[in-house]
């Protein structure tokens, strides 16, 4: 299949060609214009086929590129913006990334290449929309405080309990030895509480969504970890179920949740 997407240079000043920057994909043709509220104020609007729709502005083509990241953090957060607005005002959407451009060719405008896009990919977007209709994306994350969780484990296993003991009324060179012991017992059971808490968690949450996604964990800025870091695809009726897991979750001690959303399904399209 012919790649549309374009990636040139950075330099957008003196561009003549013209090409069409791609938000989202929607159900319905009917034409719609936004107003100016894309990327650098400029105009949205509709390109449609039969039912679907793309959601675009006009630009020079040439990808969106910039030294400043205070102006690349801009434009992604206008792109989504407009996402979100798509989502309002049109119904099922599929986000596309951030800098999808599409160019016409020889004697081809634009906007006529952004509708044989969608003739020839009709087919596997109609099915993607299929499955996120009346669907939204949801993230959940779940940390833990690492010294209560080592409170817990130093409790709970009578050998690591012992150890931590003996410790307390060694001599410095002793307790140094017991320490390094400690720490490696310590290290072994908290890999191993964090894998079974994961799939507790992950079997607790799988039932309750369409569709689920594994992303890498982040660092935190303050003193809990990420224990797992999810996107979810949840009928919009249905996420009181998944809600009820989280507060469940909550409520163990050492353990807090973040969940966010509804958003346009990002991981899913």
């Amino acid at each position: 299949m012919k790649k549309y997407e374009i990636v040139t240079t950075s330099k957008r000043d003196g561009i003549t060609k013209m090409a069409v920057y791609l938000y989202c994909v929607a159900e319905g043709s009917e034409e719609s214009d936004f107003g100016e509220i894309g990327i650098d104020d400029n105009r949205v609007y509709t390109i449609g086929y039969q039912d679907l729709s793309a959601v675009v502005h006009d630009c020079p083509a040439v990808a969106y590129d910039s030294k400043d990241k205070e102006m690349v953090k801009k434009w992604i957060m206008t792109h989504q913006r407009v996402v979100e607005q798509s989502l309002g005002k049109l119904g099922t959407v599929l986000p596309f990334s951030f800098d999808t451009i599409i160019q016409g060719e020889e004697n081809i405008s634009s906007q006529e290449n952004v509708i044989r896009w969608l003739a020839s990919d009709y087919e596997k977007l109609k099915e993607k929309i299929d499955k996120v209709r009346g669907k939204a994306e949801y993230g959940v994350q779940i940390f833990w405080d690492p010294i209560i969780i080592a409170d817990k484990v130093i409790q709970d296993v009578p050998e690591i309990r012992k150890i931590d003991d003996q410790m307390k009324s060694k001599s410095a060179g002793m307790a140094y030895l017991y320490e390094e012991k400690l720490k490696g017992l310590m290290k072994k059971e908290i890999e191993k509480r964090a894998d079974d808490y994961f799939k507790e968690f992950y079997g607790r949450v799988r039932p309750e969504v369409d569709d689920i996604k594994i992303d890498k964990t982040k660092k935190t800025d303050n003193e809990l970890q990420m224990l797992m870091n999810l996107s979810c695809l949840v009928v919009k009726e249905k996420v009181g179920g998944i809600g009820e897991v989280l507060d469940n979750i909550q409520s163990k001690e050492g353990f807090s949740v973040r969940f966010t959303g509804p958003w346009p399904p990002y991981s899913f399209a």
